[in-house]
């Protein structure tokens, strides 16, 4: 099995061969508090609550909530000396929310949203979900196009009461200034890392979770990756289904590239 800075070099490689089909260890318990599939895209039809509401709800019996979201811009203007003007305008109906227990799914005139929160059962069942529920969208909006297609893991690794070592289990860690050896209670930590030879970028944030009962839990250290494409995508036959495959692998590598064999023992 590759160490962790062998995950974190091949970032640096100049032309990044992306293997799917790559298996990664298997983990019981994973840390996964919400996993997200988002996909921009522009309907080509005219979007109107009533005739997209009858469209899509026979097919969302799923959840046990649907309700209509409206878009709302406000502006301030200012012209000393008076006092500042906030003015209000509605942009009309925004799409449909649907909901249940763990479940979340968002149909609206900017696109596709899915999310799924614990119990996070597999890949698979994930990857199922997120593609069935888009092609519901895809057949009512019929987009032309895709904008921006991204795949989203947050993470929570929750440390042991009194624990503040971020470096038993996370690979980038903050340290204190130099003479000035003061315990770490908190941070924020977040990068950017582009894709060589790929249309793909990644966002990952780290940073602690506080506690409201620091005598009874520990604090919880969170890994936030968003993998997403930088380019617009055609809509055909298994696009979608191959870029989210190769965003999960990239997904995957910063992940186990980012957590010590400390950390991955919590999981298992």
């Amino acid at each position: 099995m590759w160490t962790a800075a062998q995950f974190l070099t091949i970032f640096h490689l100049a032309n990044m061969t992306i293997d799917t089909t790559q298996q990664f260890e298997l983990l019981p318990n994973a840390p996964i508090v919400e996993a997200v599939v988002q996909v921009l895209a522009r309907p080509s039809i005219q979007w109107d609550e009533k005739g997209v509401s009858a469209s899509l709800k026979p097919k969302l019996s799923e959840f046990e909530s649907s309700v209509s979201s409206n878009t709302k811009q406000q502006a301030v203007t200012l012209a000393p000396p008076d006092p500042p003007v906030v003015s209000v305008q509605d942009s009309g109906w925004h799409g449909l929310i649907c909901q249940s227990k763990d479940r979340r799914a968002q149909f609206s005139r900017d696109g596709f949203f899915f999310s799924q929160l614990q119990p996070y059962q597999s890949w698979a069942h994930f990857f199922e979900n997120a593609v069935r529920l888009w092609r519901v969208y895809l057949e009512t909006a019929r987009p032309l196009d895709m904008q921006r297609v991204g795949l989203r893991f947050i993470n929570k690794i929750q440390l042991p009461i009194g624990e503040t070592a971020w470096r038993k289990y996370v690979q980038s860690y903050p340290v204190p200034p130099r003479e000035l050896e003061l315990p770490i209670t908190g941070f924020f930590h977040q990068e950017t890392l582009s894709v060589p030879g790929h249309a793909y970028a990644m966002n990952i944030i780290r940073t602690v979770l506080p506690t409201p009962n620091p005598q009874t839990e520990g604090l919880g250290l969170i890994i936030d990756i968003d993998a997403y494409t930088t380019q617009l995508l055609e809509i055909e036959p298994g696009v979608l289904e191959k870029r989210l495959a190769e965003l999960r692998w990239l997904k995957n590598m910063a992940f186990f590239g980012s957590v010590t064999p400390a950390a991955l023992e919590l999981f298992k």
